[in-house]
Formats: C-alpha cells, sequence, structure tokens
C-alpha cells in the first residue's frame, strides 16, 4: 500500500494492513462480566447500606432502645413480684410513682438521696482515673459524718451560717480524706491492695460511729431518760444546710453542692494537666515514672480526694433534717454510690443521671413498702435489676462501638482479582 493510501485509511478510520515488523494488534476488550444483583434483604444491597434504610434507621435508635427495654424489663419483673407478694401490680405502680414524683415532698427527697450518691461517686471517679477503686465510701461517709458533728455540736449558737456550715463541711471532708488516707498510705508505701483496705476499713468506719453515739462522752446527747436515743444532739441552727425553697420539698441546697462537685471533678479529669497525669498513672505506672510522674503522690492525692468526696457527703446527711448524727445515717450510701461511679464509666454526666435514677427508685421503693405493703427486699431487688440493665446496656456500648472485622474479599470478585 501507498503512502498516500495508508493516510487515506488512517484518517477514514479504515484498518489498514500493518507494516512488515510491526506488532500484532491486540483484540478488542471483552465486555465487563455481570452479576446478578445481590437480594435487597442482604448486607450489599443498595436498600440496606442507603442512609435512610430501616438498618441505618434501627443502628441510630439502639443507643435509646436498648436502655428503655433494660429499664422496662426490670419494672416488668418487678411488678410481677409485687403481685406474687400480694400486691396488685396497678396499686404497686400507682404507689411507686407517686413515690417518685406523686408529691412536692417525695420529689425533694429524691433529689437529695441522689446528691448524697453523687458526692460518692465523683469521688470515686476522681480515684478511679489513677487506677484506684475506693471501696471505702460508706466507712469515709461515717467518719466525715462524725467529724462533722463534732464542729456542728461545738459552735456557739451565735456563729453566722457563712462561717458555721462551710466549717461543717470542711470538717467532714478533713475526716473522709483522713480515713482514706490510711488506705491510700498503705498502697502507696507497702503495695497493700486499695480495694482490700477500703472495704476493711468500711466497718472500722461504722464501728466508729457506733461508739461516738453511744458513749456519752464522745457525742451522744445527755441521756435524761430510758427513752433518750443514742444519738448526737443536734447541730447549732447555723450549721444546718438551707433549703431551696420550694413548698412542701424538703430539697436543700445537697444537689447544688453535688453538681458542683461533680463540675470540679469533670474539669480536673479533662481540662487540666493533672487530669492527664492521673489518666497516665492509672494506664500505667511505670511508663508514668519512666515520664518522672510523681506516681506516689498522684496516687495519694487521688484516694484522699475520693475520700474527702465522701465525707462531704456524710456532712450533707448530717446537716439536713433532723440535723443529729445517728447510727443509721449511712443506709448503704456508701455502696450505691459505688455502683453509681462503676456505672457512670468514667463520665461525671453519666453519673449524674445514674444517681438521680437511683434516687428517684429509693424514694418510690419507701413509698412502695409503705403505701401498698410490699416487703423492703422487693424494692431492692428492683434496684438491682436496673442497675443490672444499665449494666448490660454499657457493655453493649462498648462492644458496639468497636470496629467489626473486615470481611475477606470473595476471589471471585473483580475486585479481589484486581487486588495484587
Amino acid at each position: 500500500m501507498t503512502l498516500a493510501a495508508r493516510a487515506t485509511a488512517a484518517a477514514q478510520g479504515a484498518p489498514g494492513q500493518p507494516e512488515p515488523g510491526s506488532p500484532p494488534a491486540s483484540p478488542p476488550p471483552s465486555p465487563p462480566e455481570t452479576r446478578p444483583a445481590p437480594p435487597p434483604g442482604s448486607p450489599s444491597s443498595p436498600t440496606a447500606s442507603r442512609p435512610g434504610g430501616p438498618a441505618a434507621r434501627l443502628r441510630d435508635l439502639a443507643p435509646v432502645l436498648v436502655p428503655t427495654a433494660a429499664v422496662a424489663g426490670a419494672l416488668a419483673v418487678s411488678a410481677v413480684l409485687a403481685a406474687l407478694a400480694g400486691a396488685p401490680p396497678a396499686e404497686a405502680a400507682a404507689a411507686l410513682w407517686d413515690g417518685m414524683v406523686g408529691t412536692p415532698y417525695a420529689i425533694g427527697s429524691a433529689v437529695n438521696t441522689a446528691a448524697v450518691l453523687l458526692l460518692v461517686a465523683a469521688g470515686f471517679l476522681l480515684a478511679h482515673r489513677a487506677g484506684l477503686v475506693n471501696v471505702g465510701g460508706e466507712g469515709q461517709i461515717c467518719v466525715g459524718a462524725v467529724a462533722a458533728t463534732a464542729v456542728g455540736t461545738a459552735l456557739p449558737p451565735s456563729v453566722p451560717p457563712a462561717l458555721a456550715l462551710p466549717l461543717v463541711l470542711l470538717a467532714a471532708a478533713a475526716g473522709g480524706a483522713g480515713w482514706a488516707a490510711i488506705a491510700a498510705w498503705l498502697a502507696v508505701r507497702r503495695g497493700v491492695s486499695e480495694v482490700i483496705t477500703t472495704l476493711l476499713l468500711n466497718f472500722v468506719g461504722a464501728a466508729v460511729l457506733v461508739l461516738a453515739v453511744h458513749e456519752e462522752a464522745l457525742l451522744r446527747q445527755p441521756v435524761t431518760s430510758s427513752e433518750t436515743l443514742p444519738q448526737s444532739a443536734p447541730l447549732v441552727e447555723a450549721a444546718h444546710l438551707p433549703l431551696l425553697g420550694i413548698p412542701g420539698s424538703p430539697a436543700t441546697v445537697a444537689p447544688v453542692l453535688a453538681l458542683a462537685a461533680a463540675g470540679v471533678v469533670a474539669l480536673v479529669l479533662h481540662r487540666t494537666g493533672t487530669g492527664i497525669r492521673l489518666a497516665a498513672v492509672g494506664l500505667s505506672r511505670p511508663a508514668a515514672h519512666r515520664l518522672g510522674l510523681g506516681v506516689d503522690r498522684l496516687r495519694f492525692s487521688a484516694l484522699t480526694g475520693a475520700g474527702a468526696a465522701a465525707g462531704v457527703a456524710g456532712g450533707v446527711l448530717v446537716a439536713s433534717a433532723p440535723h443529729v448524727l445517728d447510727d443509721g445515717i449511712s443506709s448503704g450510701y456508701g455502696f450505691s454510690g459505688l455502683v453509681v461511679g462503676l456505672l457512670a464509666r468514667g463520665s461525671c454526666a453519666a453519673a449524674v443521671a445514674v444517681a438521680t435514677a437511683l434516687g428517684f427508685l429509693v424514694s418510690g421503693g419507701i413509698n412502695l413498702q409503705l403505701a401498698a405493703g410490699v416487703p423492703a427486699s422487693l424494692t431492692q431487688v428492683a434496684e438491682s435489676l436496673l442497675i443490672l440493665g444499665i449494666a448490660g446496656t454499657a457493655i453493649w456500648a462498648v462492644r458496639a462501638a468497636r470496629p467489626r472485622r473486615a470481611h475477606r474479599p470473595d476471589p471471585t470478585s473483580p475486585r479481589a482479582e484486581a487486588t495484587p
């Protein structure tokens, strides 16, 4: 073929004859392989991966549906147990509701209880950030209440409230911190587990409280007759916690103090260098030593700070009505606050929510015993079921937040074949 003929054929797109010695032309590409579309219900279906698909909407609602289902299940089991105990479910539910939010008095009592639990939980979170577990909230409450009573009954009646109440709460904080310092010193200097020491110190603290209110040489009020109760004299009026001023409600400023304490703890843990150092100690003490951090000092301070918060809770209990110290003042608040701290999983906001829920449940359980004649053990079972439901929800949330394992690619798919 001449040169002119080749140029004309190239311009018209006609295939020309190959030149001698040129490589053979490659065959035209084959059309891509077509695969059947996946069924609509499969994970790779377009409708399942669409942002507005049913699966996506269900995943978005799961953080709300799962806790709601857990609480509803706990309440349903409690209603069945109440029916077996002889109380109709409708009557038991009405009594529980009235005890929680039925009257201003019930709401005020629930809020005061939640404040005490939140104080203990805030201290627990502070110690837990440093890798310590404070199980001694009960004993620290008792010793803090004894210290607050010793100061509140010794003050002159003419002292102003602006001085009396801070002195009482500071004495309570010092008592709780000093009691926790025993376990902190043993943990730092002798390597003794703080879980064991704080737990055992609970019994010693409760014994100190009993001794203080039964011995006239200590804090017991003067015995005038055989009907004199084993309790202390009332605190001076200036040391009483002021009420919030809600008509018919016993709510004091304790919730304000508890929220302020939780805010301070959250600020320290998440917005200061101290919080970062505590987290480093909690993650790895050897690594914190290599970084030059004062590990022993940080651990000692964290556990004593937790004791101070629990001690303030004891001072709040004494400074609230009836403003006396008796041997049953704690009523298990230390262990309930421990549960709140465990369920909060390091979040002060979650601690506020859990403490509020337990506070209202405790208030409703008291009315449930009085109005419906339900045994006290049933309310404890209801609280335990609710705690288990919240804990199960937290475990589910942690597992759901983990990234899923990548599936192995299908060896027959074009993407797998293209992967080297």
